[in-house]
């Protein structure tokens, strides 16, 4: 990828010669804190079903980590883009970031399906290898109607098209997004969300039709932005905010509420950003935000999952989801309010490597499914042993993945921007 900033400063975004903020310890010890809260989620089954029993219906673990990790996104990556100032350096660095790590646990997902040793592979990617395999690649299968491989995977497809609509308003906005105006246009979506159809896109077209409609579009619209003149890379933020709006909205494999919820929660971590640094009016900019986790709950509670499932399960999905948001929004605000204090040292350790333990903890969890297919005969003290192994395993895995595979290729991305921009440079001076 070539920087162009010619065309950038055409479209009046010059690149920020800043130097980047300090690394923010609280943002890490909330990663941290998150991605435990993923794990004990995903060992419930496998060692601890009385929790499941009696807890789960009341609080999702997994909810409350992923809602945690949704609100560090929108504080952090907005930034991250007007910092650089360079769409181009941005995305190269969202995809050495996620893709490396990805490739391999990805491969490794599919080995244990194929196999199989674990897992079977989900029908309609065993059915449609190819569109199975390139709706993976573009991160966005929560939003085709593809299971994913590895079940994690599933918030990376918000994570895109949390990435594209970043992208498409800060071109359409000059670099200067209308954070507020964006996070009310949210909320209403999550109110009227119930009314949208889940999945409808792919319903219409069909399964591959609809990967491959979706995979040209973005593909197409983000070489529009990346490598286009001026009117070009508008019309590709054009044709981005497009493509996200109608995924969230009438293809996602959750109802749209939820989906539209999520994507509020992120750019209300924008918002929280951006109060922080003195972008934002304090009065307005509270009760925008405050009207977030509001309108999450009360589609929760209108709504529910969905049509279909039998009404205790469906109170069960209002509580567990509605505390989980809760929860989520209450530690990063308290961590927000500390931030100025040390954090525990194992948290921020932790939170460094925590996109290694989220990728690599699920395989590691379908091992100890097989080695204890039935953890009820098992005496509790036996079963925290096997908690405490496995934890310790991902968290040495993890650090393997991430000292061998995730920083080498950040500052192979890193290198490669600067050259880019270096290029660039002399071409345009």
């Amino acid at each position: 990828m070539v920087t162009n900033l010619a065309a950038e400063k055409g479209s009046g975004l010059q690149r920020h010669t800043q130097a980047p903020e300090a690394r923010q310890t609280w943002l890490d010890a909330l990663r941290g804190l998150a991605v435990l809260a993923v794990l004990f989620e995903h060992l419930l089954d496998a060692l601890f079903p009385e929790v499941r029993t009696t807890v789960s219906p009341w609080f999702d673990f997994g909810q409350y980590g992923v809602m945690v990790f949704f609100l560090i996104s929108g504080y952090v990556v907005p930034a991250s883009l007007e910092r650089r100032g360079s769409v181009t350096g941005f995305w190269a660095g969202r995809l050495f970031r996620l893709y490396p790590l990805w490739i391999l646990v990805a491969c490794a997902g599919t080995l244990f399906a194929l196999v199989p040793v674990y897992w079977e592979l989900p029908e309609q990617v065993a059915g449609h290898p190819v569109a199975g395999a390139l709706a993976h690649l573009t991160m966005l299968q929560d939003f085709l109607q593809v299971p994913s491989v590895v079940n994690v995977f599933w918030t990376l497809s918000y994570e895109m098209v949390f990435y594209l609509l970043v992208t498409a308003l800060f071109l359409l906005g000059r670099g200067r997004p209308r954070t507020l105006r964006v996070l009310a246009v949210a909320v209403a979506g999550v109110l009227a969300g119930g009314l949208l159809p889940a999945g409808a896109l792919s319903a219409a077209l069909g399964l591959e039709a609809t990967v491959f409609a979706v995979t040209a579009v973005g593909v197409l619209a983000l070489a529009a932005v990346l490598a286009g003149g001026p009117r070009l890379r508008l019309a590709g933020a054009a044709a981005m905010t497009v493509l996200a709006v109608v995924l969230l909205c009438v293809n996602s494999r959750i109802g749209a509420w939820q989906s539209v919820a999520i994507l509020a929660t992120m750019f209300a971590g924008t918002a929280l950003y951006r109060l922080d640094h003195g972008q934002l009016r304090r009065g307005v900019a509270r009760w925008v935000i405050g009207l977030v986790p509001a309108a999450s709950i009360a589609a929760a509670v209108w709504y529910g999952p969905g049509w279909g499932m039998p009404d205790d399960e469906a109170m069960a999905f209002r509580w567990s989801w509605s505390a989980a948001v809760a929860a989520a929004w209450l530690t990063f605000l308290a961590c927000r309010l500390l931030r100025s204090y040390a954090m525990p040292r194992p948290f921020v350790r932790l939170g460094l490597i925590s996109y290694s333990v989220y990728l690599v903890h699920p395989l590691w969890v379908q091992v100890l499914r097989r080695l204890v297919p039935d953890p009820g005969p098992v005496p509790l003290p036996a079963r925290i042993g096997y908690g405490l192994v496995v934890g310790c395993t991902v968290v040495g895995s993890a650090a393997l993945t991430y000292r061998y595979v995730e920083r080498p290729a950040h500052a192979f991305g890193r290198r490669l921007r600067t050259r880019s921009a270096d290029r660039a440079v002399r071409a345009s001076s």
